[in-house]
């Protein structure tokens, strides 16, 4: 063993351990036959073709360059580093004390390269070129600090960077000291300890992980609008959308067909009909069905008028280029002008000029008020382009919102990734997708399936259809910058053309996947009360994802619903300590189980009051209420009208309906918290009591004198929500009366 060990540690002019390695056989990454094979010889190390890299991953980070680093000794320095981050069980690396026992991902080894790259620069810039063993603690403080803050053209500091950015600084004097037995070109001194042996986390003070999570929910008032108008571009565009881009692509096949033909004609006898005589006929063509000319788009009518044409012209507005192509032509001549100006002129004046796609579009429903209005009005290419990838972008946010898929397993849906739909019971559909897990899973990803509500099972439906060349197994989504499709979907929709179709306004404020996902967990957890656009109950998707939690446990959607778990523990203690807290001053509940809840309180009460009395120093705080309503918030069920504390399963009123007393959960759905004896009534439910006895006395206003049952049973549930709704008022006016 001792002498394996010495043998790893090489001295600086020795050969490289690693001189013609092939790296993917190292680092056990997979290449298809015939692939070049990038050696560590090489001065590039191209990883674009390796088997099970992520679709996210972008293609700047495939290929390492080391030529960044002008320094031969310390080129090679960075080569040996990354290798052995890469291949920590080669012969060479395995024995040192303080390396990885891991392999680092790809994507780590080509940030830690650039991080590499731009120290190595720092320390020219500073006149540190001779060597490494220059280095010392007062060189690794000051390259933290200037990694530390964000400076503007003229070095003034106008930010700080983020922990991650410092922990990546910190952590490249770490690894060269780590790792300086194997360097054989330079290497830092032998009684150089960064930061006293500190880890690069404690040095860049990266959150623990333990606080709050810093990803924030996008805000409601964008939320809103952002679904709203993307649930709608699915239902009622997307199939317009899917012709629309059909025949973008047929006009794309029309010309490239007539290019090629234009291009294998080069140099050959000319065909024998006249040119002229072929945009004749289509001219004539057009006439006839009472079809406009192409519409020129305004960059290029600016473009003529620069070269000479008049502004006056009529013809200066159309596409002459695409008639041609239509006539079977590659393009327009000048030439032809003077001979065509007439009948072209003639036929524009019958038949005007318009955009080429979209025209005589169909008529949809408008989502403010319903009103038909065409879905979208005449379109040039890239107007046309444009709209089929805001589809495509709306199927994305629908996905993401509702299914609570990463951006890296939205990335790496294929077409064909839809299961066909499974009907366990009647009225009850499956729907499920197919990916791969990224995070945290072996190269390659793990392969998943995620269960989803319908919307978004339509949503990858519709982008399958939107796919260019929809082959099994392609690609659906591809790898996607989501800020900046975000930011072109909420312009489109700000648009007069979102206007027209009566959509919202979204406001400005931050969406990112991340966000969305968030937004998801949160909602989840907060329901019944988290309502998304266009009435979609998020509780709805909870039923349909918990299906999926039990077919891999580990997986994705497991991961989601320990994220809910945790945010509605939270969400249940802030309640019963807003509830104590309005206990204590005066607000009390109503409701049977009213009594039984007032009394827990009192009992918490005595407590913090016999702790204050022996200690009289000691103040309360939310923490040590917290820890003694914890238990009571395990027990907390959220209704649409009431809080239930499912202390006693014998006890709860819709476990008896149902016939299953021993159920370790209530059925919120079945519950008459105007029986319960573990229900409980608050100010904030008030607001649903009095809309329902409003509605049902409505309801028995409309009855005819003939209905008598549905009057009697209509009658006592309205009487019901008068007294539950004086209940809460009778506590709130108790509570007020005694402040006063």
């Amino acid at each position: 063993m001792t002498t394996a060990v010495t043998a790893a540690f090489h001295s600086v002019g020795d050969e490289s351990p690693f001189a013609g390695a092939d790296i993917c056989r190292e680092a056990g990454f997979d290449l298809p036959a015939g692939t070049r094979r990038p050696i560590f010889d090489d001065d590039q190390w191209d990883f674009t073709d390796v088997i099970g890299l992520p679709v996210q991953m972008p293609l700047h980070q495939r290929r390492f360059d080391f030529t960044a680093i002008t320094d031969p000794r310390w080129r090679l320095v960075a080569k040996e580093l990354v290798l052995a981050l890469l291949a920590p069980r080669h012969p060479a690396a395995a024995p040192l004390p303080r390396a990885y026992r891991t392999a680092l991902h790809l994507r780590t080894c080509a940030g830690r390269l650039a991080e590499l790259s731009g120290f190595f620069h720092w320390l020219a810039d500073q006149g540190h070129t001779s060597s490494l063993t220059q280095m010392d603690t007062r060189c690794c403080e000051a390259y933290l600090a200037h990694r530390r803050y964000v400076l503007d053209e003229h070095g003034t500091v106008v930010g700080s960077q983020s922990p991650a950015v410092r922990r990546a600084a910190a952590l490249v004097p770490i690894d060269l000291v780590n790792y300086r037995e194997l360097f054989t070109a330079d290497r830092p001194s032998d009684d150089l300890v960064p930061w006293k042996g500190a880890t690069a986390s404690a040095v860049a003070e990266m959150p623990n992980g333990r606080d709050e999570n810093k990803t924030q929910p996008v805000e409601d008032s964008v939320l809103q609008p952002v679904l709203a108008a993307a649930l709608y571009l699915l239902s009622a565009l997307g199939p317009h959308a899917v012709t629309l881009a059909e025949d973008i692509r047929e006009a794309d096949r029309i010309g490239v067909r007539y290019a090629r033909k234009a291009s294998s004609r080069h140099g050959r006898k000319p065909p024998t009909q006249h040119p002229e005589a072929k945009i004749t006929a289509l001219l004539a063509e057009h006439e006839r069905t009472n079809d406009p000319l192409p519409l020129l788009p305004d960059r290029h009518v600016a473009d003529r008028i620069a070269k000479g044409w008049a502004a006056n012209d009529p013809l200066v507005h159309v596409s002459l280029d695409l008639l041609a192509r239509r006539a079977g032509l590659s393009q327009f001549s000048p030439r032809w002008l003077t001979t065509l100006r007439e009948p072209l002129e003639e036929t524009l004046a019958k038949v005007g000029a318009d955009r080429e796609f979209g025209r005589s579009a169909a008529s949809v429903a408008a989502a403010d008020d319903n009103e038909a209005v065409p879905w979208t009005l005449p379109l040039h290419r890239l107007q046309a382009v444009a709209l089929v990838g805001v589809v495509r972008t709306a199927a994305v946010i629908v996905l993401a919102a509702v299914s609570g898929m990463r951006s890296s397993e939205l990335m790496e849906l294929t077409v064909g990734c839809r299961r066909p739909p499974e009907e366990p019971a009647p009225g009850l559909t499956r729907y499920r997708l197919v990916s791969k897990v990224i995070k945290g899973q072996e190269l390659g990803g793990t392969v998943d399936e995620w269960v989803v509500i319908e919307p978004a099972y339509r949503a990858v439906e519709l982008s399958e259809q939107l796919h260019p060349d929809p082959r099994e197994g392609a690609t659906l989504l591809g790898r996607f910058a989501f800020d900046v499709r975000y930011r072109w979907f909420r312009n489109w929709v700000n648009s007069q053309a979102g206007q027209r179709l009566g959509l919202a306004p979204i406001p400005t404020g931050p969406v990112t996947l991340r966000r969305l996902r968030r937004t998801l967990a949160l909602e989840m957890a907060y329901r019944p009360g988290g309502v998304l656009a266009t009435k979609i109950h998020l509780k709805h998707i909870a039923v349909a994802t918990t299906e999926g939690y039990s077919s891999r446990p580990g997986g994705a959607q497991a991961e989601l619903l320990a994220e809910v778990n945790k945010h509605e523990s939270d969400r249940n203690l802030q309640l019963v300590l807003d509830e104590f807290r309005n206990y204590q001053q005066g607000s009390l509940p109503a409701g049977p189980g009213a009594r039984e809840l007032t009394a827990f309180f009192a009992s918490i009460d005595t407590q913090l009051d016999a702790v204050s009395a022996a200690a009289p120093k000691t103040q309360r705080n939310d923490r040590d209420v917290l820890n003694l309503l914890t238990k009571r918030a395990k027990v907390l069920h959220l209704g649409p009208a009431n809080y239930c504390w499912f202390t006693d399963p014998s006890r709860a009123l819709c476990l008896k309906l149902a016939g299953t007393p021993t159920a370790d959960k209530p059925l919120i759905g079945m519950c008459d918290s105007a029986r319960c004896p573990q229900a409980t009534h608050h100010p904030c439910h008030r607001p649903v009591w009095a809309e329902y006895a409003e509605r049902t006395e409505t309801f028995i206003g409309q009855l005819g004198t003939t209905r008598r049952t549905e009057r009697t049973r209509l009658q006592a549930d309205h009487d019901r929500a008068l007294r539950v709704v004086a209940e809460i008022d009778a506590a709130s006016t108790i509570a007020h009366e005694e402040s006063a």
